[in-house]
């Protein structure tokens, strides 16, 4: 049995019992049942709009889960797209100090200069394109493009 039957079967012994509500006792008994069930109506409320609740709560729980899906679909899709995509070209720059090559993209070109990480040497950059064939960018292989200090 749940609370509601409960105070149903409480009320309905009360009434077999046939209390006198004229005596002290039978007033209190008849007070103690009222109030049982006021607080059993009050409760059997509560859990119905906790009950509704969670109806509008599963409702939201799978519209999100909806969204959810379309939203990640899209961000892989991206991701996907990205490593399709080639960003930008490598340069070669060989340390004077140590012959080492580096390897850098044109966001480290970006920096005016940097520190070789295998010896530590400071190299700096020049953009100026002067190369013996005249082209603005440097792609006939002299590689003046690439001036290291």
């Amino acid at each position: 049995m749940d609370i509601c039957e409960k105070i149903a079967y409480i009320k309905g012994l009360a009434e077999g019992l046939g209390l006198d509500e004229t005596t002290k006792e039978g007033k209190v008994l008849a007070a103690i049942i009222d109030l049982l069930g006021d607080i059993t109506e009050e409760i059997c409320d509560i859990e119905d709009g906790c009950d509704e609740l969670m109806e509008q709560i599963d409702a939201v729980d799978e519209d999100l889960s909806a969204l959810e899906e379309i939203i990640y679909e899209d961000d892989e899709e991206d991701e996907e797209d990205d490593d399709d995509i080639v960003d930008d070209e490598v340069y070669e720059i060989e340390c004077p100090a140590c012959n080492d090559i580096i390897y850098l993209d044109s966001e480290m070109l970006a920096e005016e200069g940097m520190t070789c990480p295998n010896c530590g040497t400071d190299l700096e950059f020049d953009f100026d394109f002067d190369c013996e064939c005249g082209c603005d960018e440097c792609d006939c292989g002299c590689e003046s493009d690439e001036t290291e200090e």
